[in-house]
């Protein structure tokens, strides 16, 4: 099976995936390594970057295809939902707090990796009883958001001094808080969407 150029380029995505969390896992916060830092923040935006161009030449050159509706959305979690997953992992925490220096808690990334399995699974189930689930315009904005925040975020870790200390942290508060409450008004969004199928997926099954 030849696999057309928007495809090629969504899996581009998923190798710089590879390469930006490899490159994280080596960062230490106890002995911070600036050029690793920027680096990574190099690739993300590279990577989604791409995420707009394999769009935007799939429905140009008329080239959507199953594998690409599966694979396209399927990168972009593994992206985003890997990068706040190190975010709150050992290597960003504050050597005497403990707590992660990006600001990102652990049940933050619980609530963002749960929105997605809640997502995909009513998509799954809506599309098996033949109704078409297409992404919505919270789902676009909760990806925008979350692929802004992690640059944001690598960007005043690893240059605190840029903005100043005081309002680095800021900035990195901020931003992670809209994220988490774009994600919870997107899941909600979605939630509501599928509510009537649902509730005759539940009469259905109850009679």
């Amino acid at each position: 099976m030849r696999i057309n150029l928007p495809n090629q380029i969504t899996i581009g995505r998923l190798v710089l995936a590879i390469v930006f969390f490899t490159l994280l896992t080596w960062y230490d916060h106890t002995s911070p390594n600036t050029r690793l830092l920027d680096g990574c923040l190099v690739i993300f935006v590279i990577a989604a970057l791409t995420d707009i161009l394999d769009g935007y030449l799939a429905r140009r050159q008329n080239q959507v295809t199953s594998l690409g509706r599966v694979l396209d959305p399927f990168v972009d979690k593994v992206l985003v939902c890997g990068a706040f997953v190190l975010f709150a992992g050992p290597a960003f925490a504050d050597p005497e707090t403990r707590v992660a220096v990006t600001g990102v808690a652990p049940w933050m990334v619980v609530l963002i990796i749960g929105r997605e399995l809640l997502v995909s699974s009513l998509r799954g189930f809506t599309e098996s009883q033949g109704q078409a689930y297409a992404a919505s315009k919270s789902g676009k904005a909760k990806m925008i958001v979350q692929s802004i925040t992690v640059p944001v975020l690598l960007l005043m870790v690893a240059h605190p001094q840029l903005l100043g200390e005081a309002a680095s942290e800021r900035v990195k508060l901020i931003s992670v808080w809209i994220t988490v409450v774009v994600t919870v008004a997107s899941m909600s969004s979605y939630l509501l969407r599928s509510k009537h199928i649902l509730r005759e997926a539940t009469r259905d099954g109850g009679s």
